[in-house]
């Protein structure tokens, strides 16, 4: 059974992932609650929750905040991503399925065509992860369980920065592609390292992003 605080929970998360509260921000009980028209109770429910996965940080006698992560850590994170999504792609070519794979190249396609048809009309774009269906295809849980547990909240909302540039969406769109045929073919290790490239590009784009945001601060 869904809770009231299920759903603020999961409606703050969204408003996190698509950078609606950006890192950094304050996360406003008061005004959650007025946004949804319900009591604090279940926000602070809500926000608890969003503290025990990473995604907000709340300092003694401070005001929770979206967690904001330094260039630094972000190009470690990316880095440590590098390593292991590069193994799970390379298991991946070994133990993914024919069928999957097959799913996983029509979802791909159907995510690009309504992303392109949000760009136009601004609207939300649909909820597709290429690289955690990679992930889990490895067949080796401690990799998932790391990429996939509560690091992947986290994960996800800096990953969505490197792709924030119109220009930079539809290059990984391309690479999300040549990882794809390299998994089709069972080549292994033309796939990790499709998948590390891959990995690298994006923690480039998105640590300029951040030291230019924080040229904007000074």
């Amino acid at each position: 059974m869904t809770t009231l605080s299920d759903t603020l929970f999961t409606s703050t998360l969204n408003a996190i992932y698509s950078g609606e509260l950006a890192p950094g921000d304050e996360v406003n009980e008061a005004a959650l609650a007025g946004r949804f028209g319900v009591s604090r109770g279940p926000v602070r429910e809500a926000v608890r929750r969003l503290q025990g996965i990473g995604l907000v940080s709340r300092e003694p006698y401070m005001r929770a905040t979206v967690v904001r992560l330094t260039a630094t850590q972000v190009r470690e994170l990316f880095e440590m991503r590098e390593a292991l999504e590069g193994m799970a792609c390379r298991l991946a070519a070994q133990r993914m399925s024919d069928a999957e794979q097959e799913r996983v190249a029509a979802d791909l396609d159907a995510a690009r065509a309504a992303r392109l048809a949000a760009r136009k009309s601004r609207a939300r774009a649909p909820d597709f992860d290429f690289h955690e269906r990679i992930i889990r295809a490895s067949g080796n849980a401690r990799i998932t369980n790391t990429l996939c547990g509560d690091l992947y909240h986290v994960l996800r909302v800096y990953r969505r920065r490197s792709g924030a540039v119109p220009e930079r969406s539809d290059e990984a769109h391309a690479e999300h592609w040549q990882i794809l045929r390299a998994l089709r073919a069972r080549d292994g290790e033309l796939a990790e390292s499709l998948m590390r490239a891959h990995i690298a590009r994006a923690a480039v784009k998105v640590t300029e992003r951040l030291h230019a945001l924080d040229g904007r601060r000074r």
